[in-house]
């Protein structure tokens, strides 16, 4: 259009322009606009293509935009008939972990902290005086009794005896002179021939010189006992601790540090204490002839490192705890025990079998009551109140108000109420029998069979 306006105008002007003179020479034409049609003053094809491009551009948004007003329609339509729908339905199941009362066994236990403690700890010493020659044991060995340890110099006490048995020859010698003497007094006083004190006097030397023989006995003997006491054997069976002594050194029986301490091992024996008010259980099975229990768990209550047996009482209550010490013995091949190792004490006191037995984590309390949530069949929750008997470790006996087999919430009892809905997944069965009575020991089903 303004190239049209701007031809127009220029046509005009050289219309209205004034006449030339006639010598002047006329001017060339003016070129048509390539963007005008000089005979019929219409656009060219590019400007129609423009027109139709932007005519189909409006029509698409015009389609687009009635597109998404439709589509939003729909969908809030689709919104509104699955929100009438799920509040028909009522609120989704909330999911929970799940598990089944089971009927087992479990046992009734008095826990008390303790301490292992050998049956026997010795001290080695010498008995004699003199160099050690020679060790025998390496620091940190097992010897059984009789082994040799050490070796002292044997020399002094060797001279020693055969010095005691030349003076044993020497005195027997006398001895058998003077018994010859006492016979030929006897001989001479028969025949008057001797005064009787004589006679006397000669069987005073005879016993005089049978003490002598005697004495000299008795020192070869103490010499021997001192030449055995230079070769040092190992009073028990047990672990070697470390050496006290080093080869070379003189040694003398007044020592107070002694040459190696000696400590059983196996078996050993833990002390521990339970509750003054727990005596009388104990007490009675005790006295009835009961072999109890005692598994040795260490210090977090999570590893079991072995099983014993109860093997006496202390004779008094201490005062100031209110406990009395026990000692359990325990069979320990493998050295899991240690001398002075704190152990957590658990004495079996009573079995109860076939009882109905639940996780313990599925045991809810309050200020009124004990209760469980029990999973009905339709899914849906309900408060059960019971009655809680035994707890050991992580199940608890059920007296009353559960039978076996009934599914209980565990986990998620925090987002359930009576009468919600749940999706629970079942978690796996325990076993029937407590794992304590899986592993007792043989001393404790011999004691169980005999009665």
């Amino acid at each position: 259009m303004l190239d049209s306006a701007r031809t127009t105008t220029e046509q005009s002007l050289e219309t209205h322009a004034p006449a030339e003179a006639p010598s002047a020479p006329a001017p060339a034409p003016v070129a048509a606009r390539p963007t005008e049609n000089a005979n019929s003053g219409k656009p060219e094809p590019s400007l129609r293509h423009r027109r139709k491009l932007w005519l189909w551009i409006g029509v698409v948004l015009v389609l687009g935009i009635g597109g998404y007003v439709l589509w939003s329609r729909l969908a809030a339509a689709n919104a509104a008939a699955a929100a009438a729908k799920a509040a028909a339905a009522g609120p989704p199941p909330i999911p929970v972990v799940a598990a089944t009362s089971y009927k087992g066994d479990i046992g009734v236990y008095y826990s008390g902290l303790g301490a292992v403690t050998p049956l026997a700890t010795v001290t080695v010493r010498t008995r004699v005086d003199g160099q050690l020659m020679s060790v025998r044991y390496r620091e940190g060995d097992t010897v059984h009794q009789g082994d040799l340890l050490a070796e002292i110099d044997d020399g002094p006490y060797q001279a020693v005896l055969t010095q005691t048995q030349g003076q044993l020859m020497k005195d027997q010698a006398a001895l058998e002179n003077a018994r010859i003497d006492l016979v030929r007094y006897q001989q001479l006083v028969q025949q008057k021939a001797a005064p009787e004190q004589q006679l006397a006097t000669q069987q005073a030397t005879v016993h005089q010189d049978e003490g002598v023989v005697k004495v000299d006995e008795g020192q070869i003997q103490s010499a021997k006992v001192n030449l055995a006491y230079c070769k040092i054997a190992a009073p028990v069976t047990g672990r070697i601790g470390l050496r006290l002594v080093d080869a070379g050194n003189i040694v003398q029986s007044s020592d107070t540090n002694g040459l190696v301490v000696i400590t059983q091992m196996d078996p050993i024996s833990a002390i521990f204490t339970i509750s003054e008010d727990q005596l009388q259980v104990v007490l009675k099975k005790v006295a009835a002839g009961q072999s109890l229990t005692v598994d040795a768990y260490d210090r977090a209550l999570t590893t079991k490192l072995a099983q014993g047996s109860l093997t006496t009482l202390d004779n008094q209550v201490d005062p100031t705890t209110g406990t009395l010490k026990l000692r359990a013995t325990f069979q320990n091949p493998k050295g899991t025990l240690f001398p002075n190792q704190f152990i957590n004490a658990r004495l079996l006191i009573e079995e109860k079998r076939g009882v109905t037995l639940v996780p313990t984590a599925a045991v809810q309390r309050n200020s009124q009551a004990t209760y469980v949530y029990v999973v009905n069949a339709d899914s849906t929750v309900a408060v059960r109140p019971i009655v809680i008997g035994t707890t050991e470790g992580s199940n608890s006996e059920v007296s009353s108000g559960l039978a076996p087999g009934e599914v209980l919430v565990m986990t998620g009892v925090d987002k359930v109420q009576a009468g919600s809905k749940v999706s629970a997944q079942i978690a796996p069965a325990k076993p029937t029998v407590s794992p304590a009575f899986l592993t007792a020991s043989p001393s404790a089903k011999k004691g169980s069979k005999s009665k």
